[in-house]
């Protein structure tokens, strides 16, 4: 089992950054596929990025890539997620995921942190 405490949110003007963390209680970080999802008020949960356990392997959303970027060490049971040139429409909160299966869908997923709120202003 892993508990995973995500940080790093905030209000930020459209076209800033932000840098979001994800750190994780327990020895067995590595052995987890990490996904970072998002929810707006009222929208389903969207999956925004995923990178395999070794870090070889990453998928992006279409909305994010190019301005969104993950990485992980394991080393510090952590997982990062850089996000550039904010649009408004990057507004919600952000949840980070553990599970066994390198996916887009938010279900294959066992373990939730709690979210940390991004809002970007224009």
């Amino acid at each position: 089992q892993v508990q995973l405490v995500e940080s790093g949110g905030g209000l930020v003007q459209a076209g800033g950054s932000l840098r979001l963390s994800c750190v994780a209680s327990g020895r067995t970080f590595s052995t987890y596929v990490i996904g970072w999802f998002r929810q707006a008020p009222g929208k389903e949960r969207e999956f925004v990025v995923g990178i395999t356990r070794n870090g070889m392997s990453i998928i992006y959303a279409d909305s994010v890539k190019g301005r969104f970027t993950i990485s992980r060490d394991n080393a510090k049971n952590t997982a990062y997620l850089q996000m550039n040139s904010l649009k408004t429409e990057d507004t919600a909160v952000y949840l980070c995921a553990a599970g066994s299966n390198f996916a887009r869908d938010y279900r294959l997923y066992q373990y939730w942190g709690q979210g940390t709120q991004v809002t970007v202003s224009s």
